[in-house]
């Protein structure tokens, strides 16, 4: 029978417990969510600071409407570039130190567009083992050469790099991209942006960074990881962070250099066929930068985040070494780590499980995300749910 594959592939993943499926959300106000009339306490979004239900955000949405509608109309080369975008170019280029940046739909649809677009056999891209998806996808199957180094490994990128200019290839090897993220979506540890820097430097190579889960959250204005660091445009060539987790919007940019982007204007396939982002949508986000700018909403965060690792030492829950919003409890075993979820929903606590491919083989786990929308009430019970599920599945560390 014809694709006879699909059904094969979907029952090898139930087989595996790995198999996909969906939950509709039927409301969801602050950190609360109802499903099927059911309300749970979610703690597996990546609105890490509220700022979807921001009411100075929401007014700019409604006031982007109605002075522009509910589209673009056009890809940004035709007619669907308005002044709403450019004013966030501008904000996002200005307040990074850089010197221009480009807009797009989504952080998958910007690192598959930088990849396109600057790859030839000439290059070779040299990316962190734990890079999301949609640049993986991107640098396997783009026209340069691609290579992993171990996560957060500097002396194994530094060998990928003294081989490739060892190699008897090492002549059709002009550039190197080394690529890293600001905060690992899975891990959430940050990436050892500086150390790389040094390395590229001294290989004079290129560094780019997917600052999807820094955005909003680092940084004294929120502008994320370099403003964290205080990284320049010359240490970070190319930068690419989202707007749908720390912002609260939707869409992704590139920010670098004005030959970088005037390039990809006229070479990312991405960016010249695709309808451009709702002005509407540049108008929210635009407001809400400005609304974290005084840094409120990330203390508030980091104050939670404080919180809920202190309680978890005393509770005996394990944890990795994470700072950041994203707290995993690597279980190990995706069966087990379903069961573990099904209870907590059963508690009223909504975590979601990860499991391979997402995250590498034995590595399966509860991503638990904390948000400025969470009260100090929410985590204490949160806390004495997982305590009591984990123990029933002989999961805490005092075991």
């Amino acid at each position: 029978m014809a694709f006879a594959y699909l059904k094969e592939g979907l029952n090898a993943r139930q087989r595996d417990g790995l198999l996909r499926q969906r939950r509709v959300i039927d409301a969801s106000v602050g950190a609360m969510i109802e499903v099927e009339g059911q309300h749970f306490l979610s703690f597996s979004g990546n609105d890490y600071l509220g700022q979807r239900q921001d009411l100075a955000v929401m007014q700019a949405w409604v006031e982007g409407v109605s002075d522009y509608g509910v589209g673009s109309g056009a890809s940004p080369l035709v007619t669907g570039h308005t002044q709403a975008h450019q004013q966030l170019e501008d904000y996002l280029a200005t307040g990074l130190k850089r010197e221009a940046a480009l807009l797009f739909n989504s952080g998958f649809a910007a690192n598959q567009a930088v990849c396109q677009a600057l790859a030839n056999p000439q290059l070779c891209i040299l990316s962190d083992k734990l890079m999301h998806a949609s640049f993986v996808e991107a640098g396997k199957h783009c026209e340069a050469k691609f290579k992993r180094f171990r996560h957060n490994d500097v002396s194994h990128l530094s060998n990928l790099l003294a081989a490739n200019q060892s190699s008897d290839l090492s002549s059709s090897v002009q550039d190197n991209l080394i690529v890293t993220e600001g905060v690992f979506s899975m891990d959430g540890d940050l990436g050892k942006i500086a150390e790389l820097n040094t390395v590229a430097q001294q290989h004079d190579a290129w560094l780019m960074v997917d600052d999807a889960h820094g955005m909003g959250v680092l940084g004294e204005t929120g502008l994320g990881s370099v403003e964290h660091f205080n990284l320049s445009q010359t240490q970070v060539p190319i930068l690419m962070g989202t707007f749908g987790k720390g912002i609260g919007t939707s869409g992704a940019f590139v920010a670098g250099s004005q030959v970088l982007i005037d390039y990809l204007i006229n070479f990312a396939k991405h960016y010249v066929y695709s309808t451009a982002m709702p002005p509407a949508m540049a108008l929210a986000t635009y407001a809400s930068f400005q609304s974290l700018a005084d840094g409120t909403k990330q203390q508030a965060l980091t104050q939670r985040i404080a919180q809920f690792r202190s309680l978890c030492q005393q509770k005996g829950i394990p944890l990795t070494d994470s700072n950041t919003a994203i707290q995993p409890i690597v279980v190990g075993d995706p069966v087990k780590c379903v069961k573990i979820s099904d209870d907590l929903k059963r508690l009223g606590l909504w975590v979601t499980a990860i499991r391979y491919p997402t995250v590498p083989k034995g590595t399966d786990r509860l991503r638990i995300t904390l948000s400025a929308s969470h009260r100090t009430t929410d985590i204490d019970a949160f806390v004495d749910g997982l305590q009591m599920v984990l123990k029933r599945y002989q999961v805490l560390s005092n075991e």
